[in-house]
């Protein structure tokens, strides 16, 4: 029995293997090449109809700079229309005036360079010899796309910009296989704004795919200004405060994203992709914790988690042991406490909540003042407002600390939407604690935790791996596993292709070694 059960584990395995390597397969032939390539909306191809004989252009139009087309490769062809017929595709490279212009019916090159920016030239539909045209567009790679939102400091720095067109093309730039599927959609009845769906297929569960695509394909505005509408309307629950697509503006995320097994959608005009299936833990997760060791990465995602945690309870942990619960506070700190509080007029909650407002004011008017200015008000202003508040006796000196680290961790979240998130459920915990105290803050952490565990993403629960447990998956949640240890994609999205990556074997210690 057991025999036998090692021999179905090594064959799962080794169809795991398989799944995984087909991925990175080559088209066997430029009819196969063309047919995966023809999936993705912005793969086009055409007849140049004034030539003898025509000829055929097959191209990825978010890869090719459409002046080089335009001006150099079919003016060309044009102005000898009139002229020699085209025996062989060399003569091409008569009337063209682009460099690097490649003749070859090798199928391996061919995928290649289509997919570094090449146009496809061949002389009949079913050619094997095609002349490669580099069009290789330069958009969009370094000007004004660096990541404000998402900063770090270890890592490529290159983020979106508000065309559609650079944007996939940044994404293409990192594919140099098929596999990579855009579809464009038009939605807005007056902005008929463009709307693209990416995924990988062979990866991505094309469940997920649909529902998207029909969600957006129902969809009556009349003007779609940014993906973040299509965040709200597209949502499994537009009521809940919590984001259930993760927002980003990274490459390198989205690209991750990708490669997970989630689908991302970005629409004309907006330089944030949206991805899901998400869950809670996906808004913890920075990028940079993959460009630095495991347990470094770790850390750092631990801190965030126990950031946001305190940012969300610290100041109404301050109500109940000052209102309710004084038997709690070390004798060494009581006296302080009641030092500080002594000449101040307010209850504790009223002290709590000017000092939270004056911060979300400060904050809010630091994001909308230019940024050199908004700098100056935020660090001047609280400044002056905290020491003024304390001399007037309009708050005590602890609870400025407690705000002002609870401000701080805030900050923690990668993602915006999520921080903005903690911002507003303080609000609600904070006046729990002031009527009930302790018993309070517990009511409010319930009512968090049963509204979590209730939405959903897609269809997939927002709160796995850990609810529903799945224990393999909590190896990229809490903290980052080796690289060893997560060779498999997360089983809640239900990926086509479980495997990643095949990992090396771990090394065996040496007789040096051992002794």
């Amino acid at each position: 029995m057991h025999k036998n059960q090692q021999i179905t584990k090594n064959t799962n395995k080794k169809e795991e293997w398989m799944a995984c390597a087909m991925l990175n397969t080559k088209a066997e032939d430029i009819e196969q090449l063309l047919h995966l390539a023809k999936r993705s909306s912005d793969f086009t191809s055409s007849t140049i109809a004034f030539t003898e004989p025509p000829l055929t252009i097959h191209y990825y139009k978010t890869l090719i700079d459409e002046h080089l087309l335009q001006e150099q490769l079919l003016r060309a062809i044009e102005s000898n229309a009139a002229g020699t017929e085209i025996q062989h595709l060399n003569d091409l490279k008569q009337l063209i005036t682009i460099e690097g212009i490649q003749i070859t019916d090798q199928i391996a090159d061919i995928q290649t360079k289509l997919y570094q920016g090449h146009a496809i030239i061949q002389k009949n539909e079913h050619d094997t010899l095609c002349a490669l045209v580099p069009l290789i567009s330069k958009a969009g790679l370094r000007k004004n796309n660096d990541t404000d939102n998402e900063f770090s400091v270890v890592g490529p720095k290159v983020g979106f910009v508000e065309d559609l067109d650079i944007n996939l093309h940044l994404l293409r730039s990192q594919f140099t296989v098929p596999n990579l599927i855009v579809k464009i959609l038009t939605i807005g009845s007056l902005s008929n704004s463009r709307v693209a769906i990416v995924y990988i297929d062979g990866i991505t569960n094309m469940d997920n795919v649909s529902i998207i695509e029909q969600r957006i394909s129902s969809i009556d505005f009349e003007v779609v200004f940014d993906t973040a509408q299509l965040d709200q309307i597209i949502s499994d629950n537009s009521l809940s405060p919590f984001p259930l697509f993760v927002s980003t503006e990274r490459r390198d995320r989205v690209i991750y994203s990708l490669i997970s097994g989630q689908v991302a959608v970005i629409s004309d005009g907006s330089p944030y992709f949206i991805t899901g299936p998400s869950t809670l833990y996906d808004f913890f997760i920075s990028p940079e914790d993959y460009y630095l060791p495991w347990i470094l990465g770790s850390f750092f995602r631990i801190i965030r988690i126990f950031g946001v945690v305190f940012s969300l309870f610290a100041s109404s942990l301050y109500i109940a042991i000052t209102t309710f619960h004084y038997e709690v506070i070390p004798k060494d700190l009581l006296q302080p406490l009641i030092f500080s509080r002594q000449n101040v007029p307010f209850s504790p909650v009223l002290e709590v909540l000017f000092l939270e407002i004056t911060i979300e004011f400060l904050r809010e008017a630091g994001a909308r003042l230019p940024t050199k200015i908004g700098q100056t008000l935020g660090i001047v202003g609280g400044i002056i407002v905290g020491q003024a508040a304390v001399e007037a006796a309009l708050t005590s000196n602890i609870l400025i600390i407690t705000v002002s680290l609870s401000a701080l961790a805030s900050f923690a979240t990668p993602i915006y939407k999520m921080s903005n998130t903690i911002r507003f459920l303080r609000f609600p915990v904070i006046i729990m604690a002031s009527y009930w105290g302790a018993i309070g803050m517990i009511f409010g952490i319930c009512f968090i935790l049963i509204h979590i565990t209730r939405l959903t993403s897609l269809g997939s629960p927002y709160t796995v791996p850990l609810y529903p447990l799945r224990p393999k998956d909590l190896r990229d949640s809490f903290i980052r596993s080796s690289y060893q240890y997560t060779n498999k994609r997360q089983s809640y999205l239900k990926p086509e292709t479980i495997l990643r990556y095949i990992p090396k074997p771990r090394k065996k210690k040496t007789d040096w070694e051992q002794e």
